[in-house]
């Protein structure tokens, strides 16, 4: 049975991610539609964020794990792009989970954006890195495939990223037949006589559960984090559109790695890093979508739950890469 450094096999790091993908999307099939009327509870926030935030920790230290050995065949620089990229991703996290979680704030732009934004620069650059060590030579269909995958790419960020239909847009603009007609007035209430005693106006009782005011969570920020989101909420839509761009590229790098890793003995680790590109670009596009059609979107949508595929795709293309290496050099020595 193959090991890793550390001593566990890499048959048992390939199930604990697999288990941990399964429990996820178990965890999200079961709780993340809230009951009518009622948002999600905080428990299950902070659920989601530790689900994600372990999956992607594992692929950071998986990945460095690559990067301090010797004997990795795909080259150690890949491997250290790829792991300070999840690092990166991973701290970004930690600050957004204090930021919702922690403090109730949600602005368009945080601290953690620049280190999703490194994430990208990282991992992308890794990945080329990857690629060109493989020399690429496409066939024409091929190259037809890659480009075309680029469009459409182009194409569904492009109807997200500029959409502006939400629910109650679609509401403003239902036929008139389709909206409830307004109550009829209620019929005068008759004069009391002249003689009748005055009574006293009716004092209405406070209504129960009344809801807490949209800006009272916000309060538990320090005045610093607020001044810091409104210092960089004008850099909202530069911000948005580098995501936008960061997930074309992403995904024509994983479709890249994948047709430049098809075959071969070391192809399926790198499948398997391709594959976790792609689930997060699925992440990325429907939060983008959510986050522009739905009106006070809260984060933990089923979607959400390719984050956390990434992370586990990740670490199971580390952990192959790593037991690939370490085999394929004991047979050349034992050649030798």
């Amino acid at each position: 049975m193959s090991k890793t450094t550390s001593g566990l096999p890499v048959q048992l790091i390939v199930a604990a991610s697999v288990a941990w993908a399964v429990l996820s999307l178990l965890f999200f099939l079961l709780f993340s539609v809230p009951l009518p009327g009622q948002g999600r509870p905080e428990w299950y926030g902070i659920s989601t964020y530790v689900l994600e935030t372990v999956a992607i920790l594992a692929a950071a230290l998986l990945c460095l794990r690559n990067w301090r050995s010797p004997q990795i065949v795909s080259g150690r620089t890949v491997w250290l792009l790829l792991g300070l990229g999840m690092l990166s991703y991973f701290v970004g996290n930690l600050l957004l989970g204090q930021w919702e979680i922690g403090w109730g704030n949600s602005p368009d732009v945080s601290p953690a954006d620049l280190f999703f934004l490194l994430m990208y620069v990282l991992v992308g650059i890794g990945m080329v890195l990857a690629i060109a060590s493989r020399r690429l030579n496409l066939a024409p269909l091929q190259w037809v495939i890659l480009l075309g995958i680029g469009v459409l790419g182009i194409v569904i960020s492009w109807f997200i990223y500029n959409s502006e239909v939400t629910g109650d847009a679609l509401r403003l603009n239902a036929p008139a037949y389709a909206q409830e007609s307004p109550a009829e007035a209620p019929a005068p209430a008759p004069e009391a006589p002249a003689d009748a005693p005055l009574e006293a106006p009716a004092v209405s009782a406070p209504e129960p559960n009344v809801p807490m005011a949209a800006d009272e969570s916000a309060s538990r920020a320090p005045a610093w984090a607020i001044s810091l989101d409104e210092a960089l909420a004008p850099y909202s839509d530069i911000v948005g559109l580098f995501y936008v761009v960061s997930d074309i590229l992403l995904l024509l790098a994983a479709s890249a790695l994948l047709l430049a890793f098809w075959g071969g003995r070391f192809s399926q680790s790198w499948r398997f890093i391709a594959a976790a590109a792609i689930c997060f670009y699925i992440a990325d596009m429907w939060f983008l979508y959510a986050t522009s059609n739905i009106e006070d979107y809260q984060t933990g949508a089923l979607p959400e739950v390719f984050w956390i595929f990434s992370g586990c795709l990740f670490a199971i293309g580390a952990a192959l890469e790593y037991d690939l290496s370490g085999r394929s050099r004991r047979t050349t020595r034992r050649r030798a």
